[in-house]
């Protein structure tokens, strides 16, 4: 299944940018009003993040959002044979100068990010901070379908970006420091914790939310720079991603400072165009318990 998953995929990655966006417009029709792909949760969503928006300026968002969700599969399929040259011209960088500074003086970086815009395209930051020393790399969350799991690893690290388990980034880490590796690692810490994993509560987007602390503590014991990636579509098929330096010691910071820094940046990002993050993610999922 895996190969033929890819090979469809492959070939589908071979059309020109022009027709993708075509068939893009066309799966946008059935997405939203045929399959009707998560729009209760999308729905609620938007109301509860919004609750100062009419209806009709909602339901505007939510349609804007699926269309973008199309586009979003798209240039995602696109990554697996996208060239160098045209991926630097899509996907540009602001601010890392400070990535280099920060890298210069021997430290490691962590690099916070969400699901906003694409965040798949992310992977070509080694395409513009080339180091030997350098261990480049996104902690992810396997997915269940194993055929789907092995074609995302594979277009996540075309641009030689590592795929680290989320289980296993600890490990790693200690890797990297054992063989004088820095590393520049990014984390999409937006996604409901589960289990008993480090959490705290935080208000987010109106609402009482749920939130990873990995990311913090990584941070914190690795003494890394950190940085948030704020991310903007400049037009369809091309964005930028501006470097933001929340801490060069977190270490410093009180506990849940940095998550909070976070959160706030991105809170600030969805805000300036809503429907550029990922609505259909059920994120409030979990609720406050008594002893929470």
């Amino acid at each position: 299944m895996y190969h033929v998953i890819g090979k469809i995929w492959f070939l589908f990655s071979l059309l020109p940018f022009r027709a993708l966006y075509f068939l893009s417009d066309i799966l946008y029709f059935p997405l939203y009003y045929c399959i009707r792909y998560r729009r209760k949760i999308v729905r609620k969503n938007l109301l509860n993040a919004f609750p100062e928006k009419d209806l009709k300026t909602i339901v505007e968002i939510e349609k804007k959002y699926y269309s973008f969700f199309c586009d979003y599969i798209v240039e995602t399929i696109k990554l697996l044979s996208i060239s160098e040259k045209n991926i630097r011209k899509r996907m540009t960088f602001e601010g890392m100068e400070e990535v280099i500074k920060e890298t210069g003086n021997d430290k490691s970086c962590v690099l916070y990010l969400g699901h906003y815009c694409n965040w798949e395209w992310i992977t070509s930051i080694p395409l513009h901070l080339s180091n030997s020393r350098f261990v480049f790399g996104q902690v992810y969350q396997p997915l269940q379908n194993k055929s789907f799991d092995k074609l995302f690893l594979k277009v996540r690290k075309r641009f030689n970006s590592q795929n680290i388990p989320r289980k296993s980034i600890l490990r790693s880490i200690t890797d990297f420091k054992q063989t004088n590796k820095q590393f520049v690692i990014g984390f999409i810490s937006d996604q409901t914790p589960q289990g008993h994993s480090n959490h705290c509560w935080i208000d987010f987007l109106n609402q009482d939310t749920c939130v990873f602390l990995g990311t913090e503590h990584i941070a914190c014991k690795t003494q890394s720079a950190v940085f948030y990636l704020d991310i903007t579509r400049i037009k369809r098929g091309y964005y930028n991603c501006k470097f933001i330096l929340l801490s060069s010691e977190p270490q410093k910071l009180p506990e849940y400072k940095l998550t909070s820094m976070y959160f706030q940046h991105l809170e600030k990002t969805i805000h300036r165009n809503p429907p550029y993050w990922l609505w259909s993610h059920n994120r409030w999922k979990r609720p406050r318990t008594v002893n929470q």
